[in-house]
């Protein structure tokens, strides 16, 4: 199922033997909308990763104390997005069965729902944390329901909780908006409470387990151009981390990194800084 040629992130096993986190790779962007490349994505960040000290001094962890595993790519078929989503599920699945948590590179952000279908099988209390610039709440995009415009809306098709978070949303349809607000699921970005706003919206979800997506045109072009639908107005690693010591706070089960383009980054740039989104994910999911 998991292709192991190419790179591999910086001090991974390959044999998942007596590892906690269990890293794959999803390099698909068949629906992308503006600018294709995240197929990309997961061989970027595997091969930037080398650049990365093994150490955070913010949360105090390093990734020589840790043992996780890189099982390689998915071989993703020919054909309709939900083929791909469906692989999704059943290689997640397959992580969870052998005791580690998922930890998912994209690709573009329509293979989350597969990921989140599968670890809520195991967990159906899990809530989502959407780290993003869009809403990603359509119902079809394009003809398809499985457009990465839709990647929310069929996330919570699957999702028992309904519990879905979003932090940083600033671009999607009235409609969506309105239904952002109807469930008040946005965090306030304002006034620098962005990280006081995410401590008091999961307050009630204090022991439910949780998966992060991370969709990385959540931050500003202008530290992350490598993106195939960037949106003015991000975040900041600052930003980033700040919400980092507060979901460190909590059982965070699963997550994923998506939407890197690295070829729209000659700099590389946008890479290296999804390589540390991905090294600080595989921290808090060790805790």
């Amino acid at each position: 199922m998991f292709n192991t040629e190419g790179p591999i992130f910086m001090q991974s096993r390959r044999d998942p033997k007596g590892c906690s986190i269990g890293i794959i790779g999803v390099p698909y962007d068949g629906t992308t909308s503006f600018r294709a490349g995240t197929r990309f994505g997961p061989a970027a960040i595997r091969e930037v990763s080398t650049s990365l000290e093994t150490y955070c001094p913010q949360l105090k962890l390093d990734l020589e104390n840790i043992d996780y595993a890189d099982l390689g790519s998915l071989d993703i078929p020919i054909g309709k997005p939900k083929k791909v989503i469906n692989l999704v599920k059943k290689g997640t699945k397959k992580i969870i069965r052998n005791g580690l948590k998922p930890l998912i590179l994209g690709g573009e952000h329509s293979i989350t729902s597969g990921a989140v279908q599968a670890v809520a099988n195991f967990y159906p209390d899990v809530i989502m944390i959407q780290l993003d610039a869009h809403a990603d709440l359509r119902n079809q995009w394009q003809k398809t329901k499985y457009s990465h415009a839709c990647a929310m809306r069929r996330c919570l098709d699957v999702l028992p909780s309904k519990q879905l978070i979003q932090v940083g949303i600033r671009s999607g349809t009235k409609e969506e908006f309105d239904e952002i607000d109807l469930q008040k699921r946005m965090v306030s970005t304002e006034n620098g409470e962005l990280a006081n706003s995410l401590t008091k919206a999961l307050s009630p979800h204090k022991d439910k387990p949780i998966y992060l997506t991370v969709d990385l045109d959540w931050f500003d072009p202008s530290v992350l151009p490598g993106t195939g639908t960037p949106e003015p107005g991000g975040f900041y690693w600052n930003d980033f981390a700040s919400l980092l010591d507060v979901i460190r706070q909590y059982n965070l089960i699963a997550a994923d990194v998506v939407e890197l383009a690295p070829e729209l980054d000659p700099s590389k740039c946008s890479s290296v800084l999804a390589a540390k989104v991905t090294r600080s994910l595989i921290m808090l999911l060790s805790t």
